[in-house]
Parts: structure tokens; C-alpha cells; sequence
């Protein structure tokens, strides 16, 4: 028996996670100087020589990780960095990350945290988003730069190498450490960015989402009292430091609460349980379909003999989550749901497999978001006679929204929107259920139980309809992740001529296992007709984003073209109750409309 049967989650424990978190919170509103920086001062304080981040390049205690964002500040003073003034930092998940966002935010710049993986016409889109005066880049990424960088924003680069690039760390390793004088702070307030957090991009080009003081604060210590974290945790974070989760909930909580941050410069499924005994790590942080490459690893020494008590994280779907809990033996697993950009989160801090949340009674006032029903194939919710939307019933999905507001005493759950005003507007429903009402959409379809717990559906572009149905992906993906010899898969829409809506498409990766006849059978028996994806495409591996999230838009705009394609294509040719093989002649009698769809 798992420790997670052993120790089911109870609405008493449920109570006190709540409790810890609104405990935590409620002084932010009112210290508005009291900015995370500040935070880490009073920890530097405290903890002295406690080990703050670690990590196989380099580690800091409480008082060195001070000491070095100081010096960031300094030298973000020496370079004219004015208050509001932004910075970029491109560089891999390592203590000195956080350093520099910390020195930066201390005087009043943004840091804008640049996705590594980036290059070309991508990172010269993120870059003119931000408009920063100064980019700090990882000397082994300094060549992807080039081309991407406007010829007014300055570079300089941190560590050896060969470019040709000025070396910030040696500018920083020449200035003073010590708190900052009267003279050198500036009246930074939590009303302040603190930082730009670009979102995936896997439904467009990426926009910059604001992230100010006070949502880093929200976020830091609401995990920190939802995790009941102490000096006594170690958090393994191989996350992306660039986006929200791995740059400044994961980091931020633990380190609010005294604890360690272990910091692995990116996931590796064959090293996570070696690396997280090796550290001694007492919680995880997971996201997207992480949990499934681990599940999907053979098995290791390590993946029991842990410390583990919690892992937190989102995205962890329902085919997965037993699966992993049982055979890592976690005894807790917090599921979450939010917003980089703010307006809408939710929290299953009672373990209800599945769930992505449940907001408690005493707190619906503050934090419920509504489902209202959504129309498809328009593409925007509905609407009434009188043109207001309306609420889908219990367990029928509908688009997630929440009101907008500006609650003096919960500043961090604010719609802080983008850097592009125009992008933030797109993000806003007005007129909802009642004359100048305005809501937060989160383009996402999800239904809530009788019991009040949400679950994620599918996002917005993602669902398509076929035969008159809608189709989410994600219920698609679920039922094929089920068959054994499917490692992964993503599912997605592709047009056919003379035929409404989009058939779907799966590509998949799977083990040399995989049997044809088998997997339609399993199809058949937990899908109706129009969900059943019409194609297969099989692949060697599935390309995803830093936070493992598809390229979903990319294989769909390929389609099922065999004479494009080199990866097997297969067709349900429903006469034959079978895949067939997709030729360049079956492909033809598809797109003249000889073969019945």
C-alpha cells in the first residue's frame, strides 16, 4: 500500500491548508514597501548560513543570496536602470537567476525572463515586448542573440566565453555586497512590476504578462501555507526559472518559509529520483506531462527511497495521477490552476483525483470563478435574448471566467494583464449578466461537479467540432494514453474538404508494442464515433514547449498529407472497421470527397 492510500487528504487538514495560506497572505496589503527582496533580508537575518539555494554550478546561503542581489542592484544603478526600466535575462536555471531578478526588482526594474529555448524571429519578438535597455544573457547562449537583439539594447553576458559581448558578472563581482545606503533605495512599492513572465505561446506568439511585487508576495507565501512548508524542506525544482511556476512560486514558497530550493538546470527523467534521494528533497514541484515521462521510465532504486511528502504542480491528468502516485509513493498531491497574468486560481488541497480545485464556501466571495456556456463553432460564449451569457449547469462545461475587482486586501489575485494593452483588452468580457459588468476570461472550458470541484476540459482553440459534436482534446488524449503501448500523445483538428468542422488527428509515440487492430478496439470502447480520431500519424517524439506543453498549432497546420509527411500515416476507413494506411491515392479520393468521413 502506497503512502498516499495511507494518508487520504480530510477536510480538516483541507481546513488548515486554507487557513495557513490566508494567514500568510493577509499581511502583504498592509506593508506595501515590504517587496520579496525585503523578504530575503529579514530571512538573511535569520537564517544566516542556512543553505537558501543549491544546486551541481553553485549554491547560496540566506545571507549570500542578500549579499549577491545587492550587488545586482548596484550594478543595475551603475548602468542608468531607471524605476520601471526593464532588464532581460535569458539564461539557465542556476541560483544566480534569482539573484539578479531580486537586484534588479530592488531598485525598481522589471527583469523580463526570457525563455532559453528561444531564437530568431521568437526572441526578437519577446525582446521588442519588453523593450529592455539592457539584456543579461548565459555566455553559452550568447550566439543565439545576435540577430534577435535590437542595435539600442545593450548585451552583456555572464560567465566565460567567446563572444563578443561585455562580462556582467565580472562588473557585479566588483561591487560592494552590503545592504544598500538611504541614498541608493528607491521607493519601490508592491504596486510595482516586479517582473515580465512571457506566456507558452502554443496558441500564437507569446505576450508579456505583468507580474507586480504583490503577486509575487501572493504567490510565494499562499503556496507556503498551502504546502506547509518550513526551514526543514527541500524543494527539487527542474522547472523552467523563466516561467511562473519554477522562476517564483516554487523558489518563493520554500524560501519564505527558511527551507531550500534545489535547483536542476532542466528535467531529466532518467536523473529525477537519483537527483531528488541524492539532495534529500521533501517536496516536488511537477507540471504538464512530466509525471507521465517519469511513470513511463523504467523503474529505479531511487523512486522509493525518498523523503518526498508532497508534490505540487498542475496539469497532472487523470490517466496519470494514480498511476504516479502509487508507484513514487507520494503521500500528497496538491493540484493547482492559475493565471500567469492574474484574475483566476484554484486549489484541490483535498487530493480529489482529477480536480484541478474546489473553492470552500466562506471563500466563494473571493476567489469562485463562474463557467459560463460556450459556443464552438462561433467561438465565444453564448448569450440570451437580453445579451447576457449564461451559467452552465453542473458538470456541463463552459468557459471559465472570474469577476474583475480591485480587492485592497487580496492585491495579488488582481488582472494584471499584458504589456500590450490591446492583448489585455482581448482577455476582458463585458456586459456578462449585467449591464457594465466586466470578467477575466481564462479561454479555458471546464465543468464543476455537484460537490463543487472543477475540472480542466480542454482549452478554447484546442476543443473543435466534428459531426456536430464538440471534441475536447484533452478527453481524446486521456482515453488514448490509456492503451499500454502509447507513450504520448496530442490530438488536434484537421479540415477535409466539403466537410463541416475539423476531423481529428493524433500523433503519437508509441513502443514497438503497439498493436493497430488492438488500439482501435480500445478506441471503440470508451469513445463515441465523432471523438474517435479519423488519422494517426506515428512519431519518433513529440516536440513541446520548456513547461512540456505541445506544439499543437505546428502538427495541425501540417496535417495528413502523405507526400509532406515521412512519419506513418494511418486512416479509419470505417468500412473496414480498421486503420488503414494513408497513401498518396487514399489521400486524393479524401480530398475529392470519394471517401466517406
Amino acid at each position: 500500500m502506497s503512502l498516499a492510500t495511507k494518508h487520504p487528504a480530510n477536510p480538516a487538514s483541507a481546513a488548515k491548508a486554507w487557513a495557513r495560506a490566508l494567514e500568510l497572505t493577509a499581511p502583504i496589503p498592509r506593508r506595501p514597501e515590504r517587496i520579496f527582496p525585503a523578504v530575503i533580508d529579514e530571512l538573511a537575518e535569520k537564517h544566516g548560513d542556512a543553505p537558501a539555494l543549491l544546486s551541481d554550478r553553485e549554491s547560496f546561503t540566506y545571507r549570500e543570496l542578500a549579499a549577491r542581489s545587492n550587488q545586482y542592484a548596484r550594478w543595475a544603478l551603475d548602468q542608468g536602470i531607471a524605476q520601471g526600466d526593464s532588464v532581460g535575462l535569458m539564461m539557465p536555471n542556476r541560483p544566480e537567476f534569482l539573484a539578479i531578478w531580486l537586484g534588479i526588482s530592488r531598485i525598481g526594474g522589471v527583469t523580463a525572463l526570457l525563455n532559453t529555448n528561444l531564437k530568431g524571429p521568437s526572441l526578437a519578438h519577446c525582446v521588442r515586448l519588453a523593450a529592455p535597455k539592457q539584456i543579461i544573457i548565459a555566455a553559452e547562449l550568447a550566439a543565439t542573440v545576435a540577430d534577435a537583439v535590437p542595435p539600442q539594447t545593450e548585451i552583456g553576458v555572464h560567465g566565460a566565453g567567446d563572444s563578443p559581448y561585455r562580462r556582467v558578472d565580472l562588473e557585479v563581482d566588483r561591487l560592494a555586497p552590503a545592504p544598500l545606503s538611504a541614498d541608493e533605495r528607491r521607493p519601490v512599492t508592491i504596486a510595482d512590476r516586479a517582473l515580465y513572465i512571457y506566456t507558452s505561446g502554443t496558441t500564437g506568439l507569446p505576450k508579456a504578462a505583468n507580474v507586480s511585487h504583490a503577486r509575487v508576495l501572493q504567490w510565494s507565501y499562499w503556496f507556503a501555507g498551502l504546502l506547509d512548508a518550513a526551514a526543514s524542506d527541500r524543494m527539487y525544482n527542474c522547472l523552467p526559472m523563466y516561467h511562473s511556476v519554477g522562476g517564483v512560486q516554487a523558489p518563493g514558497a520554500i524560501l519564505a518559509a527558511g527551507g531550500s530550493v534545489v535547483l536542476a538546470e532542466k528535467f531529466s527523467a532518467s536523473r529525477f529520483w537519483s537527483d531528488v534521494a541524492r539532495w534529500d528533497c521533501t517536496l516536488i514541484q511537477y507540471i504538464g506531462e512530466l509525471c507521465r515521462y517519469l511513470v513511463n521510465t523504467p523503474a529505479s532504486p531511487f523512486e522509493i527511497q525518498h523523503r518526498v511528502r508532497a508534490a505540487c504542480g498542475n496539469g497532472l491528468r487523470p490517466d496519470v495521477w494514480e498511476r504516479f502516485e502509487k508507484r513514487f509513493a507520494i503521500p500528497r498531491i496538491l493540484e493547482f490552476y492559475a493565471a500567469t497574468e492574474g484574475g483566476l486560481a484554484l486549489f484541490n488541497v483535498e487530493g480529489k483525483r482529477g480536480s484541478i480545485g474546489r473553492v470552500p464556501g466562506y471563500l466563494a466571495h473571493r476567489f469562485a470563478p463562474t463557467l459560463v456556456k460556450f459556443d464552438i463553432g462561433k467561438n465565444e460564449p453564448i448569450r440570451n435574448e437580453q445579451g447576457f451569457c449564461v451559467r452552465a449547469e453542473a458538470n456541463e462545461a463552459g468557459e471559465a471566467i472570474s469577476r474583475m475587482g480591485d480587492d485592497s486586501s487580496n492585491p495579488g489575485s488582481r488582472f494584471e494583464g499584458y504589456t500590450n494593452a490591446e492583448a489585455s483588452e482581448k482577455r476582458i468580457l463585458r456586459g456578462v449578466f449585467q449591464a457594465g459588468d466586466a470578467w477575466v476570461r481564462t479561454g479555458d472550458l471546464m465543468r464543476k461537479d455537484e460537490a463543487g470541484f472543477f475540472y480542466f476540459v480542454d482549452r478554447i482553440g484546442d476543443t473543435f467540432r466534428w459531426k456536430g459534436e464538440n471534441v475536447a482534446t484533452s478527453e481524446v488524449e486521456n482515453a488514448i494514453n490509456e492503451f499500454p503501448a502509447v507513450e504520448q500523445a496530442i490530438v488536434y483538428g484537421v479540415e477535409i474538404p466539403g466537410a463541416d468542422g475539423r476531423a481529428g488527428m493524433a500523433s503519437l509515440v508509441v513502443r514497438d508494442a503497439f498493436d493497430l487492430a488492438a488500439f482501435r478496439t480500445h478506441l471503440v470502447a470508451r469513445l463515441p464515433h465523432y471523438a474517435r480520431p479519423l488519422f494517426l500519424r506515428i512519431r519518433n517524439e513529440l516536440e513541446t514547449t520548456g513547461t512540456f506543453k505541445y506544439t499543437r498549432n505546428e502538427l495541425a497546420r501540417q496535417g495528413y498529407d502523405p507526400e509532406g509527411i515521412a512519419d506513418l500515416l494511418y486512416f479509419d476507413r470505417a468500412a473496414e472497421e480498421s486503420f488503414v494506411p494513408l497513401d498518396s491515392r487514399l489521400y486524393r479520393q479524401i480530398q475529392a470527397g470519394e471517401i466517406r468521413t
